[in-house]
């Protein structure tokens, strides 16, 4: 008989460290920066362009409108007009630079995906035992939100936006949190952390497309105030009203996620610890954060805020989130020590 088994497999801690596939992580790391980097690049020249593109298609269209009123001015009725119309829809622009910054955008994902997996190998582990290792799949998480979300609408014109926070989380990951590949300590050693930490990055990645399009909101509502005609390239990002929605919609998305946080790492404290709750800074800080957020969300649903009110909100609730991640994480001392810095 002939038994398989699996390459790779979890032991939490019983896998000698492999230094050649850490290495190799850490190459795709920054291979994935310098991709990341130029599909920014892309989508800053595609929104650059905007205001040409819209310039021709206005004189496409008239071009066009004087066309079809000559022809039905030749033929002598409507009916002509009407089918001239039919023959000669608008057709946009193609946005070439926006097209290559989601195809790169797409390549440093999956490069992205490459050094999550090998730093996974290298240890023999999930990637969730620090603070670099969070760092790396958090940007995994926001670039595979982001470009799942394209598929079903056209995003191309929030595309600096998202790619633009990634690549600097890549950057601290590389240069400000990096840990060498290393096993686990002996309190991480549980197939919690598989399930509270991923749940935990995965809220935050959508926490962090929802700072996007909250920074978002309130430029382009400044913009509407002052009826701007200085910026216009930031026409191609949809209206402050849009924005706002889309908001709400990745903070619904975002805070059961976040709830469900909160909820499994009580019980992993109870099987770890003895007790579901013991007031650690970690354990206050989390549930600040969602404190704010249902704030946010229960001011919407019942008090009908939107707009600016419930933008700021928004703001100081990522404001815990980074501070909760960057703060307490390294500068306060706590039973959630585990930043590996």
């Amino acid at each position: 008989m002939i038994t398989l088994t699996p390459s790779i497999s979890f032991d939490w801690g019983g896998h000698a460290t492999d230094v050649g596939l850490s290495n190799l992580s850490n190459n795709f790391l920054y291979a994935s920066a310098v991709v990341l980097a130029l599909a920014m690049m892309s989508f800053a020249l595609d929104l650059a362009g905007h205001p040409g593109r819209m310039a021709r298609a206005a004189e496409a269209a008239e071009t066009s409108a004087g066309a079809t009123a000559e022809a039905a001015a030749g033929s002598g009725g409507t009916t002509v007009l009407e089918r001239t119309s039919e023959k000669t829809p608008a057709i946009p622009e193609k946005r070439q630079w926006a097209g290559i910054g989601m195809s790169l955008s797409w390549l440093g994902m999956l490069l992205l995906a490459a050094c999550v997996v090998l730093r996974s190998a290298s240890v023999g582990r999930p990637p969730l035992g620090n603070m670099y290792e969070f760092a790396i799949v958090g940007a995994f998480f926001v670039m595979g939100a982001f470009l799942v979300w394209s598929l079903k609408s056209d995003v191309r014109s929030l595309g600096i936006f998202v790619v633009g926070p990634t690549l600097l989380t890549e950057m601290l990951a590389a240069l400000v949190f990096y840990t060498a590949a290393s096993q686990l300590l002996p309190s991480l050693k549980n197939y919690w952390l598989s399930i509270h930490v991923t749940v935990a990055i995965l809220s935050v990645a959508f926490f962090t497309i929802a700072f996007s399009t909250t920074i978002l909101y309130f430029v382009q509502k400044w913009r509407e105030d002052i009826h701007d005609t200085k910026f216009t390239f930031m026409d191609a990002v949809p209206g402050s009203e849009v924005m706002d929605r889309t908001t709400y919609g990745l903070l619904i998305i975002a805070f059961p996620l976040w709830t469900f946080t909160v909820i499994a790492g009580a019980i992993w404290a109870q099987k770890a610890w003895g007790h579901y709750w013991g007031w650690d800074p970690k354990e206050v800080w989390s549930l600040v954060i969602w404190v704010v957020y249902a704030a946010y969300l229960h001011a919407r649903a019942t008090a009908g805020w939107s707009g600016k009110k419930a933008a700021y909100i928004a703001l100081a609730g990522f404001g815990c989130v980074l501070f909760n991640f960057c703060v307490v994480n390294i500068f306060i001392v706590g039973m959630h020590s585990y930043s590996g810095m």
